[in-house]
C-alpha cells in the first residue's frame, strides 16, 4: 500500500512541475475571473484527467483503439490551442477593472444592466478540452497505467492514481489562490500583457506540438 502511495506521490510531482498550456491557462483564468473562474477551469481539467485514468486502467482495449487516433486527436488539440492563441493575442478585448466588470473570456455575456455575466460553463469546457485533446496528456496517463500495471494490482493502482489526483488537485487549488492574489495587485495594463503573453504561449505550445506530430508522421 505504501509503495502505491509513494508511486502516486512521485507521479503527482511530475505533473505539478511540468510546464504546459494548462498551467498558464489556470493562472490566466484565475487572474481574469478570480477564484470562481480558476476553479471552473481546473474542474474541467480534473474531469478530463479522471476520464483518461479510468480508460487507461479499466478499459485498456478502448485506449488502444483511441491511440490509433492519437494523431488526429492531437491535431485537433493543436488547432484549439493555436485558435485560442490567435484570439487572445489579436482579437480579445479586455474590459478595465475600473468599470467593475469581469475582465475576459470566451463565454462572457453582456447583461441588460450593462455588466458582464461570466459563463463558467464555457471556462469549465475550455479546461476539459484543452486537457483532453493534448496528446502529451494522453501519452502520460497511458504510460503511467502501463507502468503501474506491471508491479501493482488493481487496488494498488487505484491508490496510486487517487494519491496522484489528490496531490495534483491541491496544487491546482494553490495555483488558483496564488494567481487570484497576484491579480489583485496587478494593474489593468499588466493584466492585458499577461493575457497577450498567455496567447503567445498557447500559440507556441500548439505550433510546437503540431510540428512534433508532423515530424512523427513523416519519419515513421
Amino acid at each position: 500500500m505504501w509503495d502505491a502511495f509513494l508511486k502516486g506521490l512521485a507521479i503527482s510531482l511530475l505533473l505539478i512541475f511540468s510546464v504546459g498550456p494548462v498551467i498558464f491557462a489556470v493562472i490566466k483564468q484565475s487572474i481574469n475571473h478570480g477564484k470562481p473562474g480558476g476553479f471552473s477551469f481546473i474542474a474541467g481539467v480534473w474531469l478530463s484527467d479522471i476520464i483518461w485514468i479510468v480508460l487507461s486502467v479499466s478499459f485498456s482495449q478502448v485506449v488502444k483503439v483511441l491511440m490509433n487516433f492519437k494523431v488526429p486527436i492531437g491535431i485537433v488539440g493543436c488547432c484549439l490551442l493555436i485558435g485560442m492563441g490567435v484570439y487572445y493575442v489579436f482579437f480579445k478585448k479586455i474590459i478595465p477593472r475600473k468599470l467593475q466588470q469581469p475582465i475576459e473570456i470566451a463565454g462572457d455575456e453582456l447583461m441588460p444592466s450593462g455588466k458582464v455575466k461570466t459563463n463558467y460553463f464555457a471556462i469549465f469546457t475550455s479546461g476539459f478540452f484543452i486537457n483532453t485533446l493534448n496528446p502529451a496528456v494522453i501519452s502520460f496517463w497511458v504510460l503511467m497505467a502501463a507502468t503501474l500495471s506491471t508491479s501493482f494490482n488493481f487496488k494498488q493502482q487505484v491508490i496510486a492514481f487517487a494519491t496522484c489526483l489528490a496531490v495534483n488537485m491541491l496544487a491546482d487549488i494553490a495555483k488558483v489562490f496564488g494567481a487570484q492574489v497576484l491579480g489583485q495587485k496587478l494593474s489593468d495594463k499588466n493584466i492585458i500583457r499577461i493575457n497577450r503573453l498567455s496567447g503567445l504561449l498557447y500559440l507556441g505550445f500548439g505550433i510546437s506540438i503540431l510540428a512534433g506530430i508532423i515530424y512523427t508522421i513523416f519519419t515513421d
